[in-house]
């Protein structure tokens, strides 16, 4: 079991800074729109692209089958519409050929940015592979597909599974059968349902509940509107964000509703970061500046009236004023039986070097 896995050159897990994946798989509508995003994507500073290596005459056996989505009617309002259609004709969008997919490929390789790819066939592990994808996913649809998943388990590349609609168990049959062929590096995403997702249905605490049980990295994809999921999913630990990303919210398709155009994409990237910056270390370790600023806020240990030589600390008043650069209220407290090395005039500021312990030595 491991807490970090390898995604090309950078690892992924706990210590490490949060991959951003933008999914375009879902929005693009060929070649040319899929390069645009590759492009906007790597503007923004993300880390990595996703892509779903669809072949609907395959993957749909019965094309009466529909699906029904919410689509933006409306920027300025809000206002939607509900779409019809069959699932085959949505799929369809996303079918590329085995060239185009190596057109992406180096179109990605060419600005620095990892390339994942969603896989449902055997012949698509091997593509994938000989593509230099750093990493396989597992449609949430196919969490319970075990052979598949076990042959996807030896191409030897990290899996992310996603889970929308599993239980544990069949979450736990599945990171079984991946570790049985070998694989330890599996990345596991809370994946809630719908597009865009309920907000009763994206338990973000899912987030952390993987990590214990499963001892891996764990992500989170985004399936709501705008961004607030991903900064709260960070926050409770996830390794990784993907956030599907389209060039039009307007676009009359499933899923473009709840993702991030290309002005969106870079001020994404930025608040990942600073969020991931803001949560800092888990132990509270102050920095030399902040020892120093702190200074004039904290208050110093002044006599409120004269004191004499051989006098108890005790028995003479003090008020405590800023700065803090002298004997504060918590060393104080343990000074009270010395005694005075000399007499002191009202408002002097106590040192260690005005005091002696009670055995007469000087502290």
């Amino acid at each position: 079991m491991a807490d970090r896995v390898r995604l090309g050159s950078r690892p992924c897990g706990d210590g490490e800074p949060c991959w951003i994946v933008f999914e375009i798989g879902a929005t693009h509508d060929g070649v040319d729109t899929a390069r645009r995003l590759i492009d906007h994507a790597a503007e923004a500073g993300a880390d990595a692209v996703k892509f779903q290596m669809i072949d609907p005459d395959r993957l749909v056996a019965r094309r009466e089958m529909t699906y029904t989505y919410t689509v933006l009617a409306d920027r300025e309002t809000g206002a939607t519409d509900t779409v019809t259609e069959r699932q085959y004709d949505i799929l369809a969008r996303r079918a590329l050929a085995a060239d185009e997919w190596a057109v992406l490929k180096r179109h990605a390789d060419a600005l620095g940015l990892a390339f994942f790819l969603t896989v449902f066939w055997d012949d698509e592990i091997e593509l994938a592979r000989e593509l230099g994808c750093q990493s396989l996913k597992i449609a949430s649809g196919d969490v319970n597909t075990l052979p598949f998943i076990r042959r996807a388990a030896r191409s030897g590349l990290c899996i992310q599974l996603d889970t929308g609609n599993a239980s544990l168990g069949e979450i736990e049959a599945a990171v079984d059968v991946i570790r049985s062929e070998g694989n330890k590096d599996i990345i596991i995403h809370q994946c809630p349902s719908g597009y865009p997702a309920r907000l009763d249905g994206i338990n973000l605490r899912v987030v952390r509940t993987l990590k214990q049980m499963f001892h891996c990295p764990a992500a989170f994809s985004d399936h709501s509107p705008g961004w607030d999921m991903d900064v709260a999913a960070v926050a409770l630990g996830a390794n990784l964000v993907e956030k599907t990303v389209t060039l039009d919210r307007t676009t009359r398709s499933v899923e473009h509703i709840m993702s991030l155009e290309p002005p969106e994409m870079k001020q994404f990237v930025r608040l990942i970061r600073s969020v991931e910056t803001a949560l800092g270390a888990p132990r509270r370790i102050l920095k030399p500046e902040e020892r120093e600023s702190r200074l004039q806020f904290r208050r110093s240990a002044y006599l409120a009236e004269p004191a004499r030589r051989d006098q108890k600390v005790s028995d003479v008043a003090v008020i405590f004023r800023r700065p803090g650069d002298g004997i504060g209220g918590d060393v104080y407290e343990t000074l009270v039986d010395h005694r005075f090395r000399e007499d002191l005039s009202a408002g002097h500021r106590l040192s260690l070097a005005d005091l002696r312990d009670p055995e007469g030595d000087t502290t």
